[in-house]
């Protein structure tokens, strides 16, 4: 017979990772989902699951009407309404895939 023992720990992993320019910020705003991509402390959300139907409906609303969203393409050129589209929708597939994962944003 003998003895096992074994201490462990669980680490934090960075499963998904991205970043997008505060250029688009009134683009966002517009698409309604500016909170919960740059504040989603403000809402309460601490888990991916709970942004996917907000970026959902946003990336609907961005996408059903390009025109009005391009209009907000920053004038310094850093950031567009193509970029803004990529970011929500990689982000969206990453809150699908791991939606206990804990959100943390850096500004």
């Amino acid at each position: 017979m003998s003895l096992d023992v074994y201490l462990k720990v669980i680490a934090p992993t960075t499963i998904y990772q991205d970043n997008i320019t505060h250029n688009l910020n009134k683009m966002a705003k517009e698409a309604g989902i500016y909170q919960h991509l740059w504040r989603p402390e403000e809402l309460g959300i601490t888990r991916a699951g709970e942004l996917i139907d907000a970026l959902r409906a946003g990336l609907e609303l961005l996408e059903s009407d390009p025109k009005r969203f391009m209009k907000l393409n920053p004038e310094n050129g850093w950031g567009s309404y193509d970029g803004l589209c990529r970011f929500v929708h990689s982000y969206l597939n990453a809150c699908r895939e791991t939606p206990d994962a804990e959100v943390v944003v850096s500004r």
